[in-house]
């Protein structure tokens, strides 16, 4: 079954996939409808790969550089991209929004907007100094 979903997101080679019906093993009732992944399962096979070793080594960077045998700086690298491209768990209610102040984005959402152009470099430079800093 592991090889399945492996074989899935290459066939799908990045493209988005939605599921339309799942179905319950033990019980072998059938859900029809649009159900959309969850952002780790819309990884490319080898990140969700990277990512489960990352837990397993409960976040040691070292042990991942033995693991993958590369080096620290790769490790990051990787792990910077990977996350860059998951959404940050909400640990508090977001604040209402100062409608004369632009949303303070994630670092990760900064380099994706720099990435794609949206963004300038002094556009990331301004967000990402503290709030005083910023006029």
């Amino acid at each position: 079954m592991a090889n399945d979903w492996q074989e899935l997101t290459k066939l799908t080679g990045g493209a988005a996939v939605e599921v339309e019906r799942v179905r319950i093993v033990e019980s072998d009732v059938a859900i029809e409808g649009r159900f959309v992944l969850p952002p780790l399962a819309q990884l490319a096979a080898e990140d969700q790969i990277f990512v489960a070793a990352f837990v397993r080594c409960h976040g040691s960077i070292k042990q991942m550089e033995k693991f993958f045998g590369v080096s620290y700086p790769t490790i990051k690298n990787r792990l910077n991209r990977i996350g860059a491209l998951l959404p940050f768990a909400e640990i508090e209610p977001a604040a209402e929004p100062d409608p004369e102040r632009p949303p303070v984005l994630s670092s990760g959402e900064l380099l994706s907007q720099l990435e794609r152009g949206t963004l300038s470099v002094d556009d990331v430079l301004r967000q990402l100094r503290k709030p005083e800093e910023r006029k």
